[in-house]
């Protein structure tokens, strides 16, 4: 690559599980996981000729334990606990940055069957977040931070109609300390079994999420960006075959704006962002027409436009592709005990900003394409070699 690298990337982790089952039929479950991550480099940078000094240093510890378990009357006990704590040492150029995330999630699910037409969920759950930023630069030494803690409990029902209409309804309510801020979400779903092997399905749904951090360690006088969710649902399933077509509307409201390039302490934030996306993707995957051979297609389409952040206008977001196309094909060969593999991606531009003409992500990317190619040989039971070569034509 085109980096100077002053020091490797050199990263290490690992991670633990645990379960025992109990006299009483419940089981009880552990996990621990634990990842350390070290590089600095110079990379390339248009608009700095001696390029830009990056340092990171970051370490994660993840740990959880679940229980699940059975009560009287035909009630199932889920509760859960867990804590992460995430480190990070960050340079860029002359300044120091450092951050400390600490995060706490408890949970209890209460679940009962009814009857064969109606079963009940319900539950809470309490999120703990401790974040603590200090950098130290040019401008001086500053400490950021903030506490928050949410609070919230759910319902859902599952409703049998008949053999063939279902539904599912759930409302959520949670509150931000931080935020000072109680919400309510409903959720909504009917299912139709079209026939021996195929249903549609129909759901409604709004959810709540806070701002990001970076947001939040500056300024804490926001509400909770929301979004409302439409999507329908087809899905066919036959002797090895699936075809799946969904169709979807999403309105985002109260996204987060802001009047600096990135977020200063110095930014003037708002929550008069908006936007919209709406879509159809398409799945088929085929198992039997062809001996030994299993292949699957994907489809995607996506038009979507946003005015949050420091957009000045509203636009079709960078990380956003119209179309995108995914063939895969996989031809298992007795004789060699191997399994041949080939794929195609597809993917419409993207917008970007040409500063050389006037605009705001006027311009888009041409498409990608790539084939890629692997094999896999079974040496035996526990063992497998495996060679996979990406971009074969070697499309720029």
């Amino acid at each position: 690559d085109r980096n100077v690298w002053h020091k490797p990337f050199q990263a290490f982790g690992g991670e633990s599980v645990y379960r025992h089952q109990l006299k009483n039929d419940g089981l009880l479950k552990l996990y621990g996981a634990m990842s350390y991550s070290d590089f600095d480099l110079t990379q390339e940078d248009i608009n700095v000729t001696e390029g830009i000094r990056f340092a990171l240093k970051n370490r994660n510890l993840y740990i959880n334990a679940s229980y699940r378990g059975f009560l009287k009357n035909d009630w199932t006990l889920n509760a859960g606990v867990s804590f992460s704590n995430d480190y990070s040492k960050i340079k860029v150029i002359d300044d120091h940055i450092k951050d400390t995330n600490n995060s706490a999630h408890f949970k209890v699910k209460l679940k009962k069957h009814y009857s064969n037409r109606f079963k009940l969920n319900i539950g809470t759950e309490y999120f703990v977040t401790n974040f603590k930023e200090n950098y130290n630069g040019v401008g001086g030494n500053f400490n950021y931070g903030f506490n928050n803690n949410i609070f919230a409990s759910f319902a859902e029902t599952d409703i049998f109609f008949s053999k063939k209409l279902a539904s599912k309804i759930g409302v959520r309510a949670e509150y931000s300390e931080l935020l000072q801020e109680f919400t309510v979400s409903p959720r909504l779903s009917l299912a139709y079994k079209t026939g021996s092997n195929s249903q549609m399905s129909l759901a409604y749904g709004q959810f709540y999420q806070n701002p990001k951090d970076e947001y939040l360690k500056f300024n804490t006088n926001f509400k909770a960006e929301n979004t409302s969710h439409v999507i329908a649902n087809f899905q066919y399933v036959k002797d090895k075959q699936i075809f799946r077509a969904e169709a979807y509307y999403k309105k985002y409201n109260d996204l987060v704006k802001l009047d600096t390039q990135l977020s200063l302490p110095t930014s003037n934030f708002t929550n008069n962002g908006s936007g919209y996306a709406k879509g159809l993707d398409i799945f088929w995957r085929d198992n039997k027409s062809f001996k030994n051979t299993d292949y699957w297609v994907s489809y995607s389409y996506l038009d979507t436009e946003r005015d949050y952040k420091n957009y000045p206008t509203t636009a079709t977001p960078h990380f956003a592709s119209k179309h995108n196309l995914s063939v895969v094909l996989k031809h298992f060969v007795t004789e060699w005990k191997s399994q041949l593999g080939l794929s195609y991606n597809f993917a419409s531009g993207r917008n970007y900003t040409n500063p050389n003409i006037g605009g705001f992500l006027n311009q888009q990317t041409k498409s990608y394409n790539a084939v890629n190619a692997n094999w896999a040989y079974l040496i035996s039971q526990q063992k497998i070699f495996y060679v996979s070569v990406s971009n074969v034509l070697g499309t720029q």
